[in-house]
């Protein structure tokens, strides 16, 4: 499942970490957990067991209910009289087993319900005494919370709103929609059969057998599925448009789309066919289903959901307009896309055995779409765009006191939310890149192979992975990555140099990087593979680095000769250089001659370093300046959030309008070169960069900048011109910020009349930028309409957070309308999304206690982690302003 780019024989415990005694190793290594108190919660007994689900539902579109039948085939080991098994807001109506013996008497059986746990249990007056058939009836709501079996409010090229029903299961919600094992290691195949309007499609997992007309609906059948765990069971009822391909192994591949838009599917549906077979050659292993069907739900909580066989997405993830969509939306559309089908091995053919190794799912799913989107679209240059994207974001959060391992312990299922984040994704994806450059593709592709084809229709945890790729390489795998997997945090490589003789000698230190700069803890330390590059030789020397301190000796290296560590950031750690190496180093970047993925990851390396008290923030701002000569994408990206974090910090300053003529100083010249308009031919990469230089000088407002923008926005909005789809969330949210009301309702007024979500999405974006509070207020409350979908509520109040007013309207909105925010989305990850954004931008410690008042007067359990990370954030940003919030102003006066 992909959440942002802006989201795991006798009764089973939980399955905890594993002893660290596996290490083999007698450096001292630290084991962190989080010390809130959760729920109690036990996994469920195993003395009765699924093994296939033949379902039967009936959703009716028109009262928002559904009712529904299953027979399930139980394997039992033990007699005993009662069944336990998950079930939320379920009825169930009838209850009865029969044993798989002849002349067995059919028991019927009494429902005792717990609602707390998310179970239903089942007791029978004679003990269940061997395999046999649990047959229940039940009754449901198609519900709005997009989670479970819900509805979807769409509306037809004839402007008439009509609904459809679709499922989202991961992790804990198949239970919403039937009674089951809901648990990922308690797998089963399925029969379903669904019973729809006649004039409604129906989809599931398989193909489809039968499909008979029954009065005014439609009974369809689809074919029994592999053996899979609950959370993959998926169906979607329907009016839909679809195109469709055939891939080079005969695979049906078709990609559906809202009535009268299936061009918009074509794109997804080239990826598709080329990605399937792509991981099939990779794992060599075949795409085990007939089918491979990647659908576009109008609402849907997630970005993409990886169902076998049937991927659920978000439109604004599957689709894409030839005349509307800019070309960044064109790359992310094919990560998503890669994403979820490297899911249908890793993942769905081989599970997670439970949600504490849920990193094994997304980690591997977020590096495999970087790999694949590198041989299909080489062009987006997307290893040196996954530093910035993955990479740097996971060390930012990893960074926090109140991070957490990449394997936590998840106990209760409102635990498990809140682990969709930053670490099980791209610190996943991160340390998985790291190991496959440590032991080289051909090793990393014959482990993969062999754990696939080991655990195929089975569970496994992180320990298996390493088993097979430490066969396949013959390198310690397990000792190395469990440094990385059981332990938060990671090490900072500080690193000098000295001569002895001929021979340059590096004193390599490593310790654990605290965000607040504080001394770290010394019980925390990793195994490192380390690589040290020159300007001939990215891969000069590779070591792994195994204690607090090593010393390096390089045979015919100058003194003078630049050396960097983590040539490519490919390990997963930051690097802190003496002040000789870094001004060597800094003098390469000037000149071009480090890798682009080099030159900016110094730069954040840097800006990590200066927000954390180690060095001072001047210095960052000096290396800033000296990097105006940049003229790549990825790099200047980098640059563009530095600075603009740094905006963000000095609008609390009386020091904000030097601030913006630094900004305007900084993007002129690449502003210029990059100019308005796309040329012909143009490097994709530059027409990715130009919304951003544009944003900047329309950001920090450069008056020339400002006048096209505005001449652009009424052009387009008059009819008179197309604004490029690129440009369009940088103007609009200018026109916002400068124009105010005019504008506000301008916007609202184009929300409401295109059919574009991308559109929808970008404008709903835009809309918070207003300055003025009534207005801000007034966007805070469209949040909540109907006009605004729920699943871009956090999109619209993330867009108020561009001032100070704004941050502390939105989180009063919040305090205010908390009841309903937490009815509507009942925990789940876009209320911790929301949360987030809404508690992390103060730049005033007095917030952190309003901020914990409120949650502890009104608790809610999937937010904790998210809490406690957003004070965090506020106390490192106001420490970060009081300390150097000054030291910044007075250098951007002095400046000429």
């Amino acid at each position: 499942m992909l959440i942002s780019r802006l989201t795991l024989a006798s009764p089973p415990p939980i399955r905890f970490l594993p002893s660290l005694s596996i290490l083999h190793s007698n450096r001292p290594f630290r084991q962190v957990t989080m010390a809130t108190a959760k729920p109690a919660f036990e996994r469920l007994p195993t003395h009765i067991l699924p093994v296939n689900y033949n379902l039967k539902l009936e959703p009716n579109l028109k009262d928002f209910t559904f009712k529904g039948n299953v027979v399930i085939d139980t394997k039992v080991s033990k007699d005993v009289n009662s069944v336990t098994l998950n079930s939320c807001e379920i009825e169930i109506d009838s209850c009865t087993y029969e044993a798989n013996i002849p002349g067995s008497n059919l028991q019927g059986g009494n429902v005792e319900y717990h609602k707390d746990s998310e179970i239903v249990k089942l007791t029978f007056n004679d003990a269940l005494t061997g395999d046999g058939k649990l047959s229940l009836a039940f009754r449901g709501v198609l519900n709005d919370q997009m989670k479970g079996f819900y509805r979807s409010k769409y509306t037809t090229p004839e402007g008439e709103d009509r609904y459809a029903a679709a499922t989202q299961f991961e992790s804990v919600d198949a239970r919403r929609a039937f009674p089951c094992w809901d648990e990922p290691a308690l797998k089963a195949s399925f029969d379903v059969t669904l019973v729809v309007p006649s004039d409604k499609l129906a989809l599931s997992n398989m193909p489809i057998t039968s499909d008979e007309l029954q009065g005014d609906n439609r009974v369809v059948t689809f074919a029994r599925t592999p053996i899979m765990s609950t959370y993959l069971l998926a169906f979607v009822v329907g009016e839909f448009d679809y195109v469709e391909a055939t891939d080079t192994d005969g695979i049906l591949i078709r990609v559906y789309t809202p009535k009268g838009k299936k061009e918009q599917g074509l794109f997804a549906l080239d990826v598709a066919t080329k990605a399937l077979p792509f991981y099939k050659d990779y794992f060599s292993i075949k795409y085990p289903l007939p089918k491979m069907d990647l659908i576009a739900i109008p609402d849907f909580a997630a970005g993409a959901m990886e169902n076998w066989g049937l991927v659920t997405y978000r439109e604004t993830c599957l689709l894409l307009d030839p005349k509307h969509s800019p070309i960044n939306q064109k790359k992310y559309v094919a990560l998503v896309v890669a994403h979820e089908l490297a899911h249908q091995w890793f993942g769905n053919l081989v599970t997670m055995e439970w949600w504490t190794h849920l990193w094994l799912n997304e980690g591997f799913a977020s590096w495999m779409e970087f790999w694949c989107l590198d041989k299909l679209f080489p062009e987006f240059d997307m290893w040196t765009q996954f530093v910035n994207m993955d990479f740097d974001s996971a060390l930012r959060l990893d960074a926090l006191m109140n991070s957490h391992p990449v394997e936590v312990a998840v106990g209760h299922p409102s635990e498990i939310e809140e682990i969709f984040d930053s670490i099980s994704y791209s610190k996943g994806a991160s340390i998985i890149r790291m190991l496959h450059d440590f032991i080289g593709d051909d090793s990393f592709k014959k482990g993969m192979h062999s754990y696939l084809t080991k655990y195929s229709y089975k569970n496994t945890q992180t320990e298996d992975l390493w088993c097979s790729l430490e066969e396949a390489s013959g390198k310690p795998i397990t000792k190395i990555m469990s440094t990385f997997t059981l332990q938060m945090g990671f090490p900072v490589i500080k690193v000098s140099s000295k001569m002895d003789g001929a021979t340059r000698v590096l004193t390599v230190q490593q310790s654990k990087f605290n965000a607040d700069g504080s001394s770290p803890d010394p019980t925390f330390q990793w195994i490192v593979p380390v690589t040290i590059g020159t300007g001939t030789d990215p891969n000069k020397h590779s070591f792994v680095l195994e204690s607090a301190e090593k010393e390096i000796r390089l045979e015919g290296v100058s003194a003078h000769e630049c050396l960097s560590l983590n040539p490519g950031y490919r390990g997963f750690y930051r690097v802190q250089y003496s002040g000789d190496m870094l001004a060597n180093i800094l003098s390469d970047v000037k000149q071009l001659k480090l890798t682009p993925s080099d030159r900016l990851g110094l730069h954040n390396d840097l800006y990590a370093q200066a927000k954390a008290g180690i060095i001072s923030t001047t210095d960052l701002l000096e290396t800033v300046q000296s990097m105006t000569h940049e003229t790549l994408y990825t790099v200047w990206r980098a640059l563009a959030g530095s600075v603009s974090a740094l905006h963000n910090l000095m609008s609390h300053t009386p020091h904000q309008d030097s601030y913006k003529r630094f900004g305007r100083d900084i993007f002129r010249g690449i502003a210029s070169k990059i100019g308005w308009n796309q040329k012909d031919n143009e490097d994709p990469l530059d027409t990715m960069l130009r919304p951003i230089v544009i944003g900047a000088m329309l950001l920090y407002e450069d008056e020339a900048y400002l006048a096209i923008a505005k001449e652009k926005f009424w052009n387009h909005m008059n009819g008179t011109e197309t604004l490029s789809a690129d440009l369009r969330s940088a103007v609009y949210c200018c026109q916002a910020r400068m124009e105010g009301a005019k504008v506000l309702q301008t916007l609202i007024k184009l929300l409401k009349s295109t059919d574009l979500q991308e559109e929808q999405v970008r404008i709903i974006a835009s809309l918070g930028s207003v300055r003025e509070p009534e207005l801000i207020k007034q966007v805070l409350e469209l949040s909540m309409s109907n006009d605004i979908r729920s699943q871009d509520m956090d999109t619209c109040v993330a867009g108020c957070l561009a001032t100070a007013k704004g941050k502390e309207l939105a989180w009063e909105f919040v305090k205010h309308n908390w009841k309903a925010i937490n009815d509507k989305f009942k925990g789940g990850f876009l209320l911790v999304g929301l949360v987030e954004c809404t508690t992390t931008g103060f730049f005033d410690a007095d917030k952190i206690a309003d901020i914990t008042g409120f949650f502890e007067s009104n608790p809610c359990s999937s937010v904790d982690r998210t809490i406690k990370q957003s004070c965090e954030r506020i106390k490192l940003q106001s420490d970060w302003l009081r300390r150097d919030g000054d030291a910044i102003g007075a250098w951007a006066n002095a400046r000429k």
